[in-house]
């Protein structure tokens, strides 16, 4: 444990919106800055109920649904309005795949379906912006993408990440709002439940359940330290701007 965590605990909200897309490798790095962490699923939750500033991060998982889709997914609503009170607050905030176009949408810009779906274990490119960021750990590390849809970039926001085919693959706000449209999460539990789940999708993009796994093989361990440099500096930030905070 670091010496953040043994001096005070703090406390992480997941929003979760599917059991097969977890926190997954995410959890320890969260737990050894000293997070205690409360997953709550956001399809059957009150998430209206919920006090939106009262954990010190919030960080929103994935999900099948589309940002847009308030009308067809109630609790989305609840969720932009949550996210829009931390933003207003600047409290902390780390999205990831639906939780960036949540983000996104949450921060006035437009979230819609792309022309195609990014699937598969892919690189992104951080910008010159990201290259001083946190996503510059997964610079020339392939990563998990499934999503079909996309976003503009917000108002505000730097972007840290693009990808051939989606231009916005990661955005910041200060140090204190970090959004990546691929999967840091991803371990080899949660890659199998996916192959069982939407494995069927594959072949429409010259892809299979056996070559997936192959990549995993290769590139699964990479993207695995990746994702704990990642969110270890992101959350490193968080305890200097509190350090700062407190100082002022």
């Amino acid at each position: 444990m670091t010496d953040a965590a043994a001096s005070a605990r703090r406390t992480a909200l997941v929003l979760r919106h599917d059991f097969a897309i977890g926190l997954g490798n995410l959890g320890p790095t969260l737990a050894a800055h000293g997070y205690d962490v409360a997953t709550i699923d956001a399809p059957v939750t009150d998430v209206a109920a919920l006090d939106p500033l009262a954990a010190d991060l919030v960080v929103v998982l994935g999900g099948e649904e589309g940002a847009y889709e308030t009308d067809r997914y109630p609790y989305l609503a609840d969720e932009l309005r949550l996210l829009q009170a931390r933003i207003e607050a600047e409290a902390p905030i780390f999205g990831v795949c639906l939780g960036a176009q949540l983000l996104a949408a949450a921060l006035g810009a437009r979230v819609y379906p792309g022309e195609r779906k990014e699937v598969g274990w892919l690189e992104v490119a951080p910008t010159e912006a990201g290259a001083d960021s946190p996503v510059r750990h997964f610079a020339g590390v392939p990563t998990v993408q499934w999503h079909g849809d996309t976003f503009d970039l917000p108002e505000g926001v730097e972007r840290l990440a693009e990808s051939p085919q989606y231009e916005n693959q990661a955005f910041r706000r200060d140090e204190w709002l970090l959004a990546v449209q691929f999967h840091p999460e991803v371990t080899t539990e949660i890659h199998e439940e996916w192959l069982d789940a939407w494995g069927d999708e594959l072949p429409a993009y010259g892809l299979s359940t056996e070559r997936l796994r192959e990549e995993r093989a290769s590139y699964g361990a990479p993207a695995e330290a990746a994702s704990a440099a990642l969110l270890g500096e992101y959350l490193a930030g968080l305890e200097a701007r509190d350090r700062g905070h407190s100082a002022a």
